[in-house]
């Protein structure tokens, strides 16, 4: 292993998988070190889930190579799999299992020597959040709980790399609040990564943002390194008193160039909420004003807003651009 690689815990050296004619990863490459929560971004069928379960050795890829540890995966799959915890989309838990006996019976199976697997459970359950439901059975907690028993479960081998996938699909507010809360605990010391399509998880949670198309890396980087492909667009938000000047605003607004995605909807209030993106050289905010003011259009506020990981990953998408930018580690 070269020394450029020596503190990766994780890494895809140009994957590509395929399923008969059908390419579903594409030359995939990246890193992942310790101490990194990296959030694996795109749409449903964009690649995220065949990518995470190659990494977890469900299966190899067409072609490349994956490293855990420096290990290849599939050369050495027994030793490079100790280092790994991976959490399903969908995960299978014994219902009629108490948390407590379940976690004992994984520990077992991840060879956690018998003399260990007390004291083992007992911090995974205090970690978890477990503790008060140790003697409950799984097929009779809440989905929240059941999460906490998969991450649990996940980190039972003492895991320097974590895999979570969709770990807040079907899940409360509070629940997802609580189920973020305990990543960004647990994520201190190994390499996380986070396959999620809603975007706002990967803002709260993630140092690094992977952003994946139709099995291509399409960017990567920290948002403010994805915000610096697109330092030319901005988005501007609008607000007008009245639903009756909505047709006549739109139509002022579409006379201006470079204006783009002009979207429209009515408030609790009943007033208008309008943006759009920009990619104008001049800031429009005093000429569209003056505009709207000269044909008698009560506005209420306008001002720039910092773009969201969705403009980006949009904004990316009509550039169709495949760029890469996170300090030297895709």
């Amino acid at each position: 292993m070269s020394a450029s690689h020596s503190d990766s815990l994780i890494r895809f050296e140009s994957i590509s998988k395929k399923y008969g004619n059908f390419q579903a990863l594409q030359n995939v490459s990246f890193e992942i070190r310790e101490g990194e929560i990296v959030g694996f971004l795109g749409p449903n069928g964009a690649g995220k889930t065949t990518a995470l379960r190659i990494l977890a050795g469900f299966f190899p890829p067409s072609s490349g190579r994956v490293f855990i540890r420096g290990l290849d995966l599939f050369k050495y799959p027994h030793e490079a799999k100790r280092a790994l915890g991976y959490l399903p989309e969908s995960v299978n838990l014994y219902p009629d299992m108490k948390v407590g006996e379940y976690l004992r019976f994984v520990a077992k199976l991840k060879g956690v020597p018998s003399r260990e697997q007390k004291l083992h459970v007992q911090n995974k359950m205090e970690l978890c959040g477990l503790t008060e439901v140790e003697r409950r059975l799984i097929g009779r907690l809440s989905k929240g709980y059941r999460q906490r028993v998969g991450i649990a479960q996940a980190l039972i081998s003492e895991p320097s790399v974590l895999v979570l996938d969709e770990p807040t699909t079907g899940l409360d507010p509070q629940q997802i609040t609580q189920i973020r809360e305990l990543i960004r605990a647990i994520g201190h010391h190994r390499a996380v990564i986070l396959s999620t399509h809603i975007l706002p998880e990967v803002s709260m949670l993630c140092n690094r943002v992977l952003m994946i198309h139709q099995g291509k890396i399409l960017a990567s980087g920290t948002v403010g390194e994805l915000e610096a492909f697109l330092k030319d667009r901005e988005v501007i938000h609008m607000m007008i008193k009245e639903r009756a000047h909505m047709e006549i605003a739109l139509r002022l607004l579409r006379s201006f160039p470079g204006i783009e995605d002009l979207k429209a909807t009515e408030t609790s209030r009943k007033e208008i909420s309008i943006s759009f993106e920009t990619t104008c050289d001049e800031d429009l905010r005093l000429k569209i004003s003056k505009l709207l003011v000269e044909n008698d259009i009560s506005l209420i506020e306008i001002q720039r807003v910092p773009l969201t990981l969705e403009d980006i990953f949009l904004g990316l998408l009509k550039q169709g651009k495949f760029a890469q930018r996170s300090g030297g580690h895709v």
